[in-house]
């Protein structure tokens, strides 16, 4: 068995603030988006695709691919969702297996009154930390590694079904 590569010291300062960095700005986003609209962070972007959607709906599957969750993960939030009307379920027009969720005018408003906020923050939290070449090195940088993942899942995966996967493209 090979010996492993263990991360030198810059590789685990970056890697550690990688972590630190992500966790700390997916709370935040979180209990802003609780506190104002009543929404977690992961309904927040169902919403919020629903919303760049055709018709502002699209199947669950694909829904699913798009936000890089579970279909069982999924269905519980849309289920949420559901109760507080700002979603609605139906069976899709051309597969009668298929569910398609679609964004109810309730939703639509509970979207537009959390997106200001919403905004302020990513811009406050990270956007507006960083100057231009910075923000242009972490859309790169991440980009390319978003691009490798994608590369490792389609061959792990075989031929990717369903919607996929939409991760930035490095620049």
């Amino acid at each position: 068995m090979d010996e492993p590569r263990w991360l030198d010291e810059d590789e685990m300062t970056a890697w550690r603030s990688f972590i630190v960095t992500s966790t700390l700005l997916e709370r935040c986003l979180d209990q802003q988006l609780k506190e104002a609209a009543g929404l977690s962070h992961p309904q927040y972007e169902i919403l919020a695709r629903l919303s760049d959607a055709p018709c502002g709906e699209l199947r669950m599957s694909d829904l699913a691919d798009l936000l890089l969750t579970s279909k069982s993960g999924l269905t519980y939030q849309i289920g949420r969702l559901e109760k507080a009307g700002l979603v609605s379920r139906r069976t899709c027009d051309s597969d009668v297996r298929g569910v398609v969720a679609a964004l109810t005018d309730t939703g639509r408003e509970r979207l537009r009154g959390a997106a200001p906020g919403h905004v302020a923050l990513v811009r406050e939290l990270l956007i507006d930390v960083l100057d231009r070449d910075q923000l242009a090195s972490l859309a790169a940088g991440l980009g390319q590694v978003g691009k490798r993942l994608r590369q490792d899942l389609h061959e792990t995966s075989g031929a990717a079904t369903g919607a996929e996967i939409q991760l930035p493209e490095a620049t």
